[in-house]
């Protein structure tokens, strides 16, 4: 790739709904700190630092699938890098509708296990 991405993470572990929002192309992220009510919903990661800004046009990649960037909701660097939460939304809008949203083409829902590697470059 030549790329080094900007933000790096690991699945370590997938609530038990968590896959559930794929009926509505989504995603949640959430770091170990996640409250115990939304826990289940959510896909658990290592919270680390957003090296840059996450803009439009960058490439969200989940295991060996990589999705273009369409929309950046205006809380999602500062969440992602404090919180490790971030809803990713598979819908290719343009438009960021929720500041906590990171909005990326739509494209086949990404499969997700423990251990899967989250870049974005």
């Amino acid at each position: 790739m030549g790329k080094e991405p900007i933000f790096k993470t690991v699945v370590r572990e997938i609530g038990k709904e968590a896959q559930d929002f794929k009926a509505v192309d989504m995603l949640i992220f959430f770091g170990d700190e996640a409250p115990s009510a939304l826990r289940d919903s959510c896909f658990i990661i290592d919270v680390n630092q957003v090296d840059t800004q996450i803009i439009k046009g960058m490439t969200l990649k989940i295991g060996d699938t990589d999705y273009q960037i369409t929309a950046v909701g205006s809380e999602v660097n500062t969440n992602l890098s404090n919180l490790g939460h971030i809803a990713v939304k598979f819908t290719g809008d343009e438009e960021a509708d929720l500041p906590g949203s990171l909005y990326v083409e739509k494209k086949a829902f990404p499969t997700i296990e423990v251990g899967t590697e989250v870049e974005i470059f």
